[in-house]
């Protein structure tokens, strides 16, 4: 052999032993990928960024991950899609976990999780892990904003001028009519409590529309809803719906020259649309239980789990801790920021606890005698508003 074939041969040699070499590097340097279906945009400003937002993070705080969505998941924006086809699609690109972040999911990702059986799945807001229905490879997610509508609710009622706080609601289900209820007590013990007020005095009005966000022709338009709210001398109007219209409008009317303010809902950046009407926001972070599910997907200890998170009550808005938070809007007084202070130490103490009888329901039925505090399945599985409240239940 010649000396310039054998220095061939021993180039090609090194060649392939470094390729042998880098493979077991290549496969460990590839990345987690999860997916993430959001049932609105992901500049929504409100539920759906939420949760796009701490995705992000996951990829930026969670070595090896790797996010891939799909939003607007919603009949409107892709009709004759199902929540299968969608998962179908992240699989085939890679997902090994796959987030479906609405209510309206619960059918097709217990579906999809069956079709899978080797992908794990989370789903937001749903309680099949907790009934025993969904699969093995199925968890549930959601964080205890039953908290910050308290919140909202208790500095809606220090804020009013004319007593009457509209609640402006998505669709009606049990996580729905328990965040109202929540804003509702809020509302309540601040007026009683604080401003020492009958609570015959305080009316609170819940206006449904029909989905999480407008669809027009389909639901009714926030816009409109909100300009009734004020028409009607509702001056506080503390939003349960995913979009920002509450704020817009309460904004818009503001700079008329009213006095109305607004809560917004969901997402931490909220009050930037009209900082000048927003009371605060209460608003989810995804990422602790983000964290928590995707890092045991990872490394191998995934378990079927109800995961019911709240507040890091050590510190409200650290966003690595507390899965629930609530940011003070630039409208919220400082004698209403102080009094909301107080109130969030006696949430957080147990000194507080507004889901404690007596209480009745809508209907005038019992709901707590007195004395008795609500258990977690019974704040969860709410079947009606609560009296002093107007709106339907059902």
């Amino acid at each position: 052999m010649t000396r310039s074939a054998k220095t061939l041969m021993t180039l090609l040699g090194f060649a392939l032993a470094a390729l042998f070499t880098c493979q077991p590097a290549l496969a460990a340097d590839k990345p987690f990928t999860f997916g993430l279906l959001m049932v609105g945009p992901a500049n929504d400003h409100g539920w759906s960024q939420a949760h796009f937002e701490a995705a992000k993070e996951i990829e930026k705080k969670v070595p090896g991950t790797k996010m891939i969505y799909i939003d607007k998941v919603n009949p409107a924006d892709r009709p004759g899609i199902t929540v299968p086809n969608l998962v179908d699609d992240l699989v085939a690109k890679g997902a090994k976990l796959i987030i479906g972040n609405s209510d309206d999911m619960k059918d097709g990702m217990q579906e999809a999780a069956m079709m899978h059986p080797d992908v794990y799945f989370v789903h937001i807001s749903g309680d099949g892990a907790l009934h025993g229905e969904a699969p093995k490879n199925l968890t549930n997610l959601m964080g205890r904003m039953e908290y910050g509508k308290m919140m909202a609710g208790f500095v809606a009622a220090l804020t009013t001028k004319t007593g009457k706080i509209g609640d402006l609601g998505p669709l009606i289900n049990a996580e729905t009519r328990r965040l109202s209820s929540s804003t509702y007590l809020g509302a309540r013990y601040a007026w009683t409590k604080i401003l020492k007020k009958p609570a015959t005095d305080l009316k609170y009005k819940v206006s449904w529309i029909g989905f999480w966000f407008n669809i027009p022709g389909v639901t009714s338009d926030p816009t409109l809803v909100m300009r009734n709210f004020i028409d009607s001398g509702y001056d506080v109007i503390v939003s349960g719906i995913d979009t920002t219209e509450a704020l817009i409008v309460a904004g818009q009317k503001r700079k008329e020259g009213a006095q109305v303010w607004a809560v917004p809902y969901d997402f931490k950046g909220a009050c930037d649309e009209a900082p000048q009407a927003c009371l605060g926001v209460p608003f989810y972070n995804w990422f602790p239980g983000y964290k928590q599910i995707i890092s045991s997907a990872m490394n191998g200890s995934f378990t079927q789990q109800f995961l019911w998170l709240g507040p890091d009550w050590k510190n409200l808005n650290n966003t690595d801790t507390s899965s629930i938070g609530f940011m003070n809007g630039t409208a919220l007084g400082p004698e209403q920021a102080k009094a909301l202070a107080e109130f969030q130490k006696g949430l957080a103490d147990g000194s507080i606890n507004l889901f404690t009888g007596p209480l009745n329901f809508q209907d005038g039925s019992v709901f707590l005698k007195e004395g008795e505090k609500a258990t977690d399945t019974q704040i969860w599985n709410l079947p009606q508003l609560l009296e002093g409240m107007e709106g339907a239940s059902k």
